[in-house]
């Protein structure tokens, strides 16, 4: 029961602020009592044309450090290029030297295991031949 007194309450008393709102104006008053100065006020905002192309002319204009600059980051990208083609390259010879010593001391110890079971065969048991 009180909440349907609070909530009849609460809607009526959002009805009186609705309907006394639209009598009332606007709190922000503006004051006439100056006439307003557009053109001081375009003065500040904007500035000659002459002004106004030196300005966008001396900004698009490039300095010489500028394309110096350029010059020293395309140089220092192709030695950086060089030296990782290098790198790689050395990289893969020493990979290749690497497989081919395993291969090859695979190879001689298979051979040398091989040559044992040679020598030490009695000729008793049938021959075990390691699958590789």
């Amino acid at each position: 029961m009180s909440w349907t007194r609070v909530f009849v309450l609460s809607l009526l008393t959002t009805l009186l602020i609705l309907t006394f709102s639209g009598l009332v104006e606007n709190a922000a008053v503006r004051d006439d009592s100056k006439p307003a100065d557009h053109e001081g006020a375009a003065r500040q905002v904007f500035m000659p044309e002459s002004d106004a192309t030196n300005f966008f002319k001396r900004r698009t204009r490039r300095s010489v450090r500028y394309y110096e600059l350029q010059a020293e980051q395309r140089v220092r990208l192709a030695a950086d290029k060089q030296r990782r083609d290098y790198n790689e390259e050395q990289r893969n010879k020493y990979e290749n030297y690497v497989e081919e010593v395993r291969d090859e001391v695979n190879e001689r110890s298979s051979e040398t295991n091989e040559q044992l079971r040679e020598y030490h065969y009695d000729g008793l048991y049938p021959r075990y031949y390691w699958f590789h």
